[in-house]
């Protein structure tokens, strides 16, 4: 008897013997794309329905993804995929939104600043419109909100607040019962992203209690002090989530740590990457050497100054990458020899062979990568 062939394997079999490919249904994609582009077979797209001007900085993008989109979990990311001048550029930005909006109207959202320099960012301010299409990947991570249901204390500093969106909607959708705090930092009331939904959810869900705190209104700067979180009824027992800039994170870890805290009931996830000189474990650190590629045979080298992607994107490569912030994993790549920095904790790593994240690793000496 025959063995019965996988449906998959008997797709790509047929692919490429018709079409020389493992994906036959992508064969029609130019046709597709000119016909309606939510058709395209060969990478999930989404539709651009609205553009919405949070500050003067910020945008949230309410997006239409195709139907076979799998979904998502409140506070996870997506890669999107764009064309900027020929080149295909892929970033990692957390879903402001919650399931149910997807589940009940198929639409997400993104909510997104303008980076200063940054190249996809200001692309999607400047040119991404309704009706427009980009890519969406799968959502992934594991900033999620706490099964079963306990006391939250969200800490969140600028765009920072973008997962946390999508988790009070979730939980206001929800009916969570457990007490829910917010501290959002922000550098002046114009700096409040989103402040129409935020204050929304805190009349309609009674669970919430919302602190915006300016930062930058007064002579001298305002920042997370031990008092804000006294003031948080039953702390100890609460589930903490962090998001913002390294330095508020840095900040409230050392301060929930002082109020007792354990370290396992703190979730962190972060929106940018830490630079070198954010990290004071790095100062102590010398950095820099030669980069050798070994598949491309290829030698570069490094004062200290750039990651490892970087210096490959600089040699003329163009290795597999997404976030360029150390969540999505997409640039882990083999390293044969040597010894990296990462640049979010300034540990080494070992020196032998392991993976590493390219886009936060740091040579520290001569370094061999399998690109």
């Amino acid at each position: 008897m025959l063995a019965r062939i996988p449906q998959t394997r008997a797709l790509h079999w047929l692919g490429r013997q018709l079409f020389n490919r493992n994906d036959p249904a992508a064969f029609f994609d130019p046709l597709l794309e000119t016909l309606n582009p939510m058709l395209v077979q060969g990478q999930t797209l989404a539709r651009v329905e609205q553009v919405i001007q949070e500050t003067s900085d910020t945008r949230t993008f309410t997006l239409k993804p195709a139907a076979r989109w799998a979904g998502f979990q409140a506070g996870q990311h997506v890669n999107i995929c764009v064309e900027i001048d020929g080149v295909q550029r892929t970033r990692t930005f957390s879903l402001s939104s919650s399931p149910e909006l997807w589940a009940k109207q198929g639409l997400v959202t993104l909510t997104i600043k303008r980076l200063p320099g940054g190249l996809v960012t200001n692309w999607l301010h400047d040119n991404l419109s309704e009706g427009q299409v980009l890519g969406l990947g799968e959502a992934f991570g594991d900033f999620l909100l706490p099964e079963p249901p306990q006391p939250v204390l969200f800490i969140a500093g600028g765009s920072g607040i973008t997962p946390v969106l999508s988790h009070l909607e979730t939980m206001a959708a929800q009916d969570f019962r457990a007490p829910v705090t917010l501290l959002y930092f922000v550098r002046t009331q114009q700096d409040i992203i989103a402040a129409e939904r935020l204050h929304a959810l805190e009349s309609r869900y009674s669970a919430l209690t919302l602190r915006i705190i300016a930062t930058d209104e007064s002579d001298k700067p305002r920042y997370l002090k031990s008092q804000d979180l006294s003031t948080v009824p039953g702390l100890k027992a609460r589930q903490v989530y962090l998001c913002g800039p390294k330095g508020l994170m840095d900040l409230a870890n050392k301060q929930l740590h002082e109020h007792g805290i354990r370290k396992k009931d703190i979730h962190s996830t972060f929106f940018s990457t830490a630079a070198p000189a954010l990290n004071a474990d790095l100062a102590n650190q010398v950095l820099g050497g030669k980069v050798q590629f070994g598949k491309s045979n290829l030698e570069a080298s490094s004062e200290g100054d750039a990651s490892l992607l970087e210096i490959a994107e600089a040699s003329g490569l163009s290795p597999r990458h997404g976030c360029r912030m150390g969540i999505c994993h997409q640039c882990s790549c083999r390293k044969t020899s040597g010894t990296v920095i990462n640049r979010l904790t300034g540990k080494a790593s070992g020196p032998g062979e392991e993976s590493v994240q390219l886009c936060i690793s740091i040579p520290h000496g001569p370094v061999t990568i399998e690109i």
